[in-house]
Order: C-alpha cells, then structure tokens, then sequence
C-alpha cells in the first residue's frame, strides 16, 4: 500500500524509494517489529486480565521437578499480535499488483494455520483441555490449508511450469516429475507445510525458542525468494527465475521483524507465549516460503533446529515402541538436554547458534550448484 507513495516521487524525490523491494521489506521489518515491541506489554497485560492461560500440557508427561509451576500463571495466545501484526505489514507494504498473487496466499495460508491454532488455544484456554484439539481433526484442518496453498501456487501462471520440477541443492537443472507432474509435487509439498507447521509447534517449549530460530529461517527465505525475483542474480546463481517472486521478500522480512518484536516478550522470564495460534502459523508460513522458492530439501538445512525436535520425538516413540528403549531422557530434544543440566537459557542460545549455523549453511550452497 505504501508503494503508491512512489508515484509522487516527481513531486518528492525520496519516495521513490517505496518502489523498491529491499526498502519495503525493511519497511515490513519495521512496521512488524514495533507494533509487537510497542503494544506487546499491553497485550500481555490484557491476556492476563482476561486469564488467557493454557492448561498444564506437561503435567503427568514430564517429572515434577522439571516442571517450572511460574509458566502455568503466564498467558498465551500472544500469537494473535504477532501473527496479525505480520499480516498487518505485509499488507501495507507489499506491492500487489506485481506479486501475481503470491503475496496474497502467504497471508491466507498464514492466516489458516493461525485460526487452527486459535481453535486449539481457546479450547485449551477456556475449556482446559490440555490437548486441545483432537490430533486427526488439527491434522486434517492442517492439510486442507496445506493443499489449498499448494492449488493456489500452481493456478499462479507464474509458478505453473516450476511447481512441476523439484530443486535439489548443487543440482543446476529442476527434476521434471513428468507425468505424476500433480498428483506427486502437491502431496509431498503438503507433507513439508504441514511437517514444518507441527516442526515449530514442538520447538515452541522454551521461553523464545522457537521464535529466535524463525528469525533465521525467515531471513534465509527472504534471500532466497529476492535471488529468484531479480533476473540477473538467479540467472548467475542458476536459480529459477519467477516473475512476482520477490514479493515474498516483504512477507518473509515482516515474519523475521514480528519475531524479533515478539522476542522482546518472550524471552526468558516469558511476559507471554505465542500459543499454538503463532506457532503453528509461523511454522506454516516457513513451509509455505520453502514451497514456493522450491527449497524444500534445503528447509531440512535452514530448519535444521526443527527438525532435531520432530526427528527426537519420531525416534524416540519407534525406539520405545519396538524395544520398550528410550534414547533420550525426554523428548523433544531440548527437554533431554535439560534433563542433563542445562539451564534453559543456556538450551535457547544454543539452539538459536545452531540455527544460525544452518541457515549460513544453507546460503553457501548458492555458490556451490
């Protein structure tokens, strides 16, 4: 929306800055960063006035003496502020017109993702269900969002012909799926929307765990869809070059600046947490920016954090279930490295180094196709 203000730039020479990419999205970092900076005290004062608190969903699942009894009085549900300050800024800053829809589907998806965590909040909240709601109804509500997402992509003119092809890292040339072109690409690209929504939600156990590791995998996304928008770059990069692609940009910058916002809050002591309302929303906008930039084998790399979570959980259930063995104390993983002596603060920063790590990681293989 801000845009507009370029097509006064005779009038005014500085706002044709609004024209571009790279000042917008640091515009949309902004805009998200200060509305859950400045209003995220009062939020959270509102929350607790409203006694806005989940159900203990560790109690008889982890040992009394890792249960932190301070974090059944802090309320949840900050998502809401943070997931509609994100919408908020890529709403006005995006450039519509040149997104070929693109722009619109993140926030829709993001959106989905965040009324289904919304539904689990409040029957958690108000009903205190300590699970909220069923898994089957949550996972299918979840792949509905999902596939929609992934129909909308294809119908996009712009991503048609590469949303049939797969990208593998170091590997110049797309693998064309031929004639399983449809059935293939959207049942497996649904699986990672999904897989990186549930991925966040089991990483949101620590006071700004999951919200410093979205920081970077927002960012990493962020390059790689303005690589894919510039012509020039993606071209020397050997990346496919998709017109409207680079609007992402703004919508990825706007996730990582509401996540630095809402860290404000969140970190350790937690003045709120984000509830399944944000972590699932922000972890289904990662999976949705992995999709569309056709990185989804690199979302392994990029979220790599993520994926120690989920993995821990998988190995630790089929280990238990076939041998009646554990192999972490806990899970997910950042409980077994508590059950070992870590302080939480020292398990957050080192998650968050690792993802650092990952996502560096993950932008050296531009260079290396």
């Amino acid at each position: 929306m801000f845009y507009y203000l370029s097509f006064f730039s005779e009038h005014f020479g500085p706002l044709r800055l609004f024209d571009y990419i790279t000042f917008r999205a640091g515009g949309a970092a902004a805009t998200a960063f200060l509305i859950v900076a400045v209003f995220g005290g009062r939020f959270a004062a509102m929350l607790r006035n409203m006694n806005v608190r989940a159900a203990d969903r560790y109690k008889d699942v982890l040992p009394e003496d890792m249960l932190d009894k301070r974090k059944n009085q802090t309320p949840c549900m900050g998502g809401i502020l943070l997931i509609g300050a994100v919408l908020l800024a890529t709403l006005l800053w995006s450039k519509w017109q040149a997104s070929n829809g693109i722009s619109w589907i993140l926030m829709g998806g993001t959106l989905g993702f965040a009324l289904i965590g919304f539904l689990d909040d409040f029957l958690k909240v108000f009903y205190q269900r300590r699970d909220g709601l069923p898994g089957k109804l949550k996972l299918l509500g979840q792949f509905i969002i999902g596939g929609l997402v992934v129909w909308f992509f294809w119908s996009r003119p712009a991503l048609h012909d590469m949303m049939r092809g797969f990208v593998v890292p170091f590997v110049k040339e797309p693998l064309d799926f031929g004639a399983w072109w449809f059935l293939l690409p959207v049942f497996s690209v649904t699986i990672i929307i999904v897989g990186a929504a549930n991925a966040v939600n089991l990483t949101d156990g620590k006071d700004g765990l999951a919200t410093g590791c979205t920081i970077f995998c927002s960012l990493s996304y962020a390059v790689f869809t303005y690589l894919m928008g510039h012509q020039i770059f993606a071209s020397y990069l050997d990346l496919p070059y998709v017109n409207g692609i680079g609007e992402a940009v703004v919508f990825a910058a706007a996730l990582g600046g509401g996540c630095v916002g809402f860290l404000w809050h969140n970190c350790h002591p937690a003045a709120m947490f984000m509830g399944d309302t944000g972590s699932l929303a922000l972890g289904g906008a990662i999976g949705m920016l992995a999709v569309l930039s056709r990185q989804e084998l690199l979302l392994a790399l990029i979220g790599g954090v993520y994926v120690m979570e989920i993995i821990s959980v998988m190995i630790q259930v089929a280990s238990f279930k076939l041998t009646g063995k554990r192999v972490f104390l806990c899970t997910p993983i950042h409980h077994h490295f508590e059950r070992k002596g870590w302080g939480e603060t020292q398990i957050v920063v080192r998650f968050w180094i690792l993802s650092g790590i990952f996502a560096l990681m993950a932008l050296a293989t531009l260079k290396l196709r």
